[in-house]
Order: structure tokens, then sequence, then C-alpha cells
């Protein structure tokens, strides 16, 4: 397999993220299996095994970077890139569901009370989530505000005229 210059990493995006979700695991010393998968739209790294906790970090904060960093490096010194996420236990898909109930409840009172609703401060990751999943609803806007890290979705009632 062909080698990007010093780094010692494979030439082949989705390879890369496999050997830096292993050189991770084996950093933190956590028994884990890495699989990456990879579709026309993304390459998905999965990390299970025990302890993975501490991959997921406070918040998501340490899988978020390490997220970030094997998007950066799959795709160094190449033109065409995808969606590159990192999956640990299941977080990414408990995180969405709980993300989507979040912007449910806030769309609800949005509409009730007819006033703007702040939620908490979320990375991009989740406040990309937020937007998607309220975009299609009907009778509320959502936008984003603030500086990170404090950058929040706003969900806000639609003004009828």
């Amino acid at each position: 397999m062909a080698s990007d210059g010093d780094s010692g990493l494979p030439a082949e995006p989705a390879e890369r993220v496999r050997a830096i979700l292993e050189r991770v695991v084996d950093a933190l010393d956590v028994e884990a299996n890495v699989e990456v998968d990879e579709d026309p739209e993304q390459i998905v790294g999965r990390v299970d095994g025990e302890d993975v906790g501490l991959l997921i970090g406070r918040r998501g904060q340490t899988i978020d970077a390490v997220q970030l960093l094997c998007y950066r490096a799959a795709f160094r010194g190449l033109q065409e890139r995808k969606r590159v996420v990192v999956d640990a236990a299941g977080y990414r898909e408990r995180r969405q569901e709980a993300i989507e109930r979040q912007a449910d409840r806030a769309a609800d009172r949005a509409l009730k009370t007819g006033k703007e609703i702040e939620l908490d401060p979320m990375s991009p990751t989740e406040r990309r989530v937020v937007h998607q999943y309220l975009k299609d609803r009907a009778g509320v806007e959502t936008f984003s505000e603030g500086e990170e890290p404090e950058r929040c979705v706003i969900v806000a009632p639609l003004l009828s005229d």
C-alpha cells in the first residue's frame, strides 16, 4: 500500500481513517475494534469495545476532535473530499435521537408561545442535526447564534401575516 510522504499513513482516505483510529485506540489503551465503511457520500469509522467512553469524552468533545483529525488526514493533499463520521459504541445515533427530541420540544414550545426558543450550546455537527431535522417542520425556522464554543440553535416561530 502506498504511503503519504513521511506521515506513515496509507494513500487511500478510508485506510487513513482506519490507521488514525487504530492509533488513537492504542494511545488511549482501550480494548476496541475499529471498522471503517465507505460509500459515495461518506467514510464512517466505528469503534466498539470496552471503555470507549474515554474516546467519546465530555459532551462528545473528544470524538468530535478525533473526527476532525480523521477528516483532515484522510483528505490531506487531495482535491476530492467527502464527509467523515467517527462513532463509538453507537454514541452518534443515541446523541442524534436525543437532539431530535430536544428539537421537537423546542419547536412545540415556539409554536405554543410564539417566542424564540434557545437550545443549549452545541457542536457544529449537533447544530446541523437540528437544522436538518426541523427544516421541513411547518411554522418554525432555525438559525445559529453566538460564538464558539457557546454557539447555539434558535428555534423560532414563523411570523404569520
